[in-house]
């Protein structure tokens, strides 16, 4: 399953995403930088920050900074990852800025429109590029 996260919501994408890699599948997120966080920006930010600042720098705990790896270690909150069956299921989620070459021609899978930006009551959001740029990222 190819899930193409441009203008969708991360968590119910990420939830969408753990719950098939749970069953079986293959999972792969292209355009992770695209995928959209509601709230302000402000407080985004701020949230964002404090989990990445938190721990001490060479013990962990580790907080990533690019969009393709923040949106993999949001879908491993929603997986039991220290358990066996949520090991083998998280080793079946990849996520990719932009579209790499093996996914060009290949069909992506349409989520249903509950999980798009168009359907919140609010304007506020950030994409997670952005939210990775004020993070430290590239």
């Amino acid at each position: 399953m190819i899930i193409d996260a441009t203008d969708m919501l991360l968590g119910r994408m990420a939830s969408y995403a753990a719950k098939a890699a749970l069953l079986g599948q293959q999972v792969d997120i292209v355009n992770c930088e695209k995928a959209v966080i509601s709230g302000r920006a402000k407080d985004i930010i701020a949230h964002y920050r404090q989990r990445r600042e938190r721990g001490y720098p060479y013990k962990g705990p580790f907080f990533p900074k690019q969009s393709d790896r923040l949106v993999r270690r949001t879908v491993r909150g929603m997986i039991p990852y220290k358990k066996g069956r949520g090991s083998a299921a998280f080793d079946k989620v990849m996520c990719w800025k932009g579209v790499p070459e093996q996914f060009r021609e290949k069909a992506m899978e349409k989520l249903p429109a509950l999980f798009h930006v168009d359907k919140l009551p609010n304007v506020q959001y950030m994409t997670v590029g952005e939210l990775c740029m004020h993070l430290g990222g590239k």
